[in-house]
């Protein structure tokens, strides 16, 4: 009970404060949450109250020959001993709500003043006795006479910034009435025009830039806000898709309209003349410190909208930030204000967020959602972000001053879509055209980053060779060779910075040279009459020359740009997402035609199975594939180490640029009916709802994948199902009900089902191994007569819709020449690694190649069993040899790098099959 007292007295307190007070005591409770304290004290105030000479507090001060400035340190020297830490709202403390009331009894009583003026808080801190009078701020202020002040109060603040003049010439303090908790706006539109943004405005001045391809959205925005009653639509979509935008465009489109005639305008008569203003949700909560005063702001708001003689749209952007900031502790709801305003139709409000905030906030509150009518904008297509680009071009250009070539503007909408992840189209292409042209832009007006890289190399070079010789200098012992190598290595740098800076030069030359003849040529054909001596014929070959020139000079790796074009897009994804400039530049086409080639260079002893996959893949990128269906679906099956999971690998490297692109997905871990919820997400009402899953998200970010399926056979049926479905209609929704598109992914699911003898397979020992197969090879044929022969199996382990719809790969044990070859692979990767990271050179025998591969053979894994013999047998012995020469100090300063050779043999009285790996190093001699 008392506590219900104390709140209801402090708020009528708050209530006789004067407009300037309460604006110090909102300052003083901002200035206390930016502390991290906990309480707004007495010297909280006084210190804001200090800030200002022309209030009744430093007229008071200068009246009595205080310095306002000599107390700023004194209070700073409290304030600063008080703990800090606190993260919530800062409460008043009792002998701030103590000198309040007195504050109130003098301004009543002793005065008689309907406020509480800054005048009466001074009169009241000198005569209390509950402030401490010990603190030297208060001990410093208190040596002005309470009696004197009292007699000459009203001459000493007549002038002060909280006196207003009267009618009658006297003067009275401002406002006769009581105030409300907080200031009341002094002009019509205050809070408006601090808490929003106009819309319209910036659309004028040509500060929002144009939008294309949202016309449909638009126009449902339009349709809804022509309502009569809950005229409010909430465009929702993944944040980048646009929300934003088309706001803008609405904008954009009243602007517009303003200079045309009625009978031209594009907007219904409803939306003439009105104004589009963005609710700033930051501002309105910046220096809120204390309880209910960004509801007030709000509120406040929202009656300047409804008290506007020009009607007014309010645009809050992020909206789930506004119905989620009333709901701290100790805030109420600002969702509850909205409501009635919105249901009544009294503000007509567009609001924008993302589909999960959605979620979270606006769908658990049926109320609120029902003011609200969902404007859902999906993610544009690859071809609708190019048209989108192409609107947008002639800005960037402007801005940048640089020309983008429409190839460029289609190679930033496909790299974007297909290797910038986490992110969506149009936002993801725009950033990445714009950051294109920038890199241009800064080319032509600064030093190249390969030519500042080198110079940092020759300084940090520079460096380490100083270092050597002081220290020979000082009589310690230095690598003599590392000393000679490294004089050697920076008079080489030194000649690739001269060269780099002469080939800058030139190429600077040639590109101003271009520009002015394109400046030419644009004078020529714009106005022919004015330079009659030139010929455009002449000015055309000239820059055909010009260009041929900086062609040849700039070579693969251009100084200095001069447009925007594919490779200088392409660069910016490579650094971006650290995919090789190489592969971010190989062009698709190609790519699916050298498909079969590249997976033969990693995938050794399966060519019939590339042909089956690398066939349907084709097929699949030409357009001669359903629409509605994923781009591929293949069920890989054959034994355990032939290659199935490492062609999923190869084909996402190959084809999407990177194995980043992979999603492998272990069927083992699903084999529960609730298991599904991991790939799609939880559904309402159970633990993880929101947090999506594992497949969804994962496509939804990355649209452009290979989807691993490993153990297929092991999945629980309802998981299959769940994938049935996605092979059928090319597409899943996840559990929050959002559609995933799946049309661009790949699909590899894998067995092991296969069992047979491999005495009863086709034989794999012979063409099968090899590149060059004869024209009459029996491949086809023996892959037909083992897929009839393992079809069963598979019957046995999958559904027959579902095996319907993939694409069955049938793989066969490894022959010992396919293991030989991979063996030669591994070994020659060990070798590249030894060189690289030990400077030594690695040799090995053809027996050990032999070795190992009957080895694995005899292991029955296949590869997997290269890696077990290369980890058991040769590895250890190969380490304990590098370390023995060099000890525990591997150094990479020797001119000359060691030779290793392995080498095997059999053992003793041992099987034929079994070997022992020797490592030795080779001298001079024996090379």
């Amino acid at each position: 009970m008392v506590a219900a007292m104390l709140r209801v007295d402090l708020k009528r307190l708050l209530e006789r404060l004067n407009p300037y007070c309460i604006d110090v005591v909102q300052a003083a409770a901002a200035g206390t949450a930016a502390r991290g304290q906990c309480e707004v004290r007495v010297e909280h105030v006084l210190q804001v109250l200090a800030d200002d000479a022309q209030t009744d507090f430093g007229l008071i001060l200068a009246g009595f020959g205080l310095d306002r400035r000599e107390l700023g340190p004194l209070l700073e020297q409290v304030l600063s001993a008080l703990p800090g830490g606190s993260t919530g709202r800062p409460v008043m403390s009792p002998l701030l709500i103590d000198l309040l009331q007195e504050s109130w009894l003098v301004a009543s009583i002793e005065l008689g003043e309907p406020t509480i003026r800054s005048g009466s808080l001074l009169l009241a801190l000198l005569g209390s006795q509950s402030v401490d009078g010990s603190s030297p701020a208060v001990e410093y202020l208190r040596r002005i006479s309470r009696e004197q002040l009292a007699e000459r109060f009203a001459d000493i603040v007549s002038l002060s910034a909280e006196t207003e003049p009267a009618e009658c010439g006297q003067t009275t303090p401002v406002q006769a009435t009581a105030p409300k908790a907080f200031s009341e706006p002094r002009v019509s539109g205050e809070y408006l025009r601090r808490f929003t943004v106009n819309l319209c405005d910036k659309a004028r001045e040509g500060v929002i830039d144009p939008v294309f391809g949202r016309e449909d959205e638009l126009r449902r925005l339009i349709d809804i806000l022509a309502r009569r009653r809950k005229n409010n639509p909430i465009l929702v979509g993944d944040a980048g898709v646009g929300k934003t935008a088309v706001v803008e465009g609405l904008a954009l489109r009243i602007a517009e309209d303003e200079a045309l005639s009625p009978a031209e305008r594009r907007l219904p008569a409803m939306l003439w003349d009105v104004t589009l203003v963005l609710l700033d949700v930051g501002l309105l909560e910046a220096g809120a410190g204390l309880k209910g005063e960004f509801e007030d702001r709000l509120q406040r708001v929202l009656a300047d909208i409804q008290a506007s003689p020009t009607p007014i749209i309010l645009f809050i952007d992020e909206a789930h930030t506004l119905i989620g900031a009333g709901g701290r502790p100790g805030g109420s709801d600002a969702a509850n204000l909205l409501k009635p305003v919105l249901a009544r139709g009294e503000v007509r409000t567009i609001a924008a967020t993302t589909w999960r905030e959605y979620k979270r906030y606006f769908e658990r509150d049926a109320a609120l959602s029902r003011r609200f009518q969902p404007v859902v904008l999906d993610e544009p297509s690859v071809l609708a972000t190019a048209q989108i680009l192409r609107g947008l071009k002639s800005r960037y250009e402007n801005d940048h001053g640089v020309t983008i070539r429409e190839d460029a503007v289609d190679a930033a909408a496909q790299l974007a879509a297909r290797y910038i992840t986490g992110r969506f189209l149009p936002d993801k292409a725009v950033d990445l055209l714009d950051t294109a042209a920038a890199r241009v832009r800064l080319s032509l007006t600064g030093r190249p980053d390969a030519l500042d890289r080198k110079e940092r190399d020759i300084e940090d070079l520079r460096r380490e060779i100083e270092g050597l010789m002081r220290d020979r200098q000082g009589g310690l012992p230095v690598d003599e060779d590392a000393l000679r190598a490294a004089w050697g290595r920076l008079d080489v740098m030194k000649q690739e910075a001269r060269t780099l800076r002469d080939r800058w030069r030139r190429e600077k030359l040639l590109v101003d040279r271009l520009f002015t003849l394109r400046a030419v040529m644009a004078r020529v054909t714009q106005a022919p009459g004015l330079l009659r001596d030139i010929k455009p014929d002449d000015v055309r070959a000239e820059l055909a020359e010009c260009l041929d020139e900086l062609e040849h000079a700039q070579g693969e790796a251009p100084l200095v740009r001069h447009e925007v074009d594919p490779d200088a897009v392409a660069r910016v994804v490579s650094q971006w997402t650290g995919i090789p400039l190489g592969k971010v530049r190989r062009d698709e086409a190609a790519s699916v035609l050298g498909l079969k080639y590249a997976l033969r260079e990693r995938i050794r002893g399966q060519d019939p199975a590339l042909e089956t996959l690398t066939r349907a893949i084709r097929a699949s990128k030409s357009g001669l594939k359903e629409p509605d269906a994923p781009l591929g679906v293949f069920l890989l099956a054959g034994p355990s180490g032939v290659g199935k999971t490492e062609t999923a690998r190869a084909v996402s490297d190959i084809l999407f640029g990177e194995e980043a692109s992979l999603l492998a997905l272990s069927m083992s871990e699903y084999q529960e009916r609730h298991s599904i919820s991991r790939l799609i997400g939880s559904p309402p009402g159970y633990v993880g709802f929101g947090e999506g899953g594992v497949l969804t998200d994962a496509l939804r970010r990355r649209p452009y994948s290979v989807v691993l399926l490993d153990e297929a056979e092991k999945a629980h049926p309802e998981v299959l199902s769940l994938f049935h479905q996605i092979f059928d209609k090319g597409g899943v929704s996840d559990a929050e009900g959002r559609a995933v598109d799946c049309r661009h992914s790949l699909f590899f699911l894998t067995t092991t089902v296969q069992e047979t003898p491999e005495q009863d397979l086709p034989d794999n020992s012979g063409d099968y191994a090899g590149h060059n197969q004869p024209a009459a090879s029996p491949h086809q044929a023996d892959r037909r007569e083992l897929l009839e022969r393992i079809r069963p199996q598979l019957a046995e382990c999958f559904p027959p819709g579902l095996l319907a719809r993939t694409t069955i790969v049938p793989f066969l044990p490894l022959s010992l020449e396919a293991l030989e070859e991979i063996v030669s692979l591994k070994l020659t990767r060990l070798a590249i690694q030894a060189e690289e990271g030990r400077r030594m050179l690695l040799e090995f025998s053809p027996d050990v190649v032999h070795a190992v591969a009957r080895m694995a053979e005899d292991s029955g894994s296949g590869a997997r069993g290269v890696d077990n013999v290369l980890r058991v047998e040769v590895l250890p012995r190969l380490a304990e040899a590098i370390l023995r020469r060099s000890g525990t100090e591997i150094r990479d300063t020797d001119v000359r790098p060691a030779v290793l050779r392995v080498e095997c043999e059999h053992e003793d009285g041992a099987a034929s099959r079994c070997w022992r790996f020797l490592v030795r190093e080779l001298t001079p001699g024996d090379e």
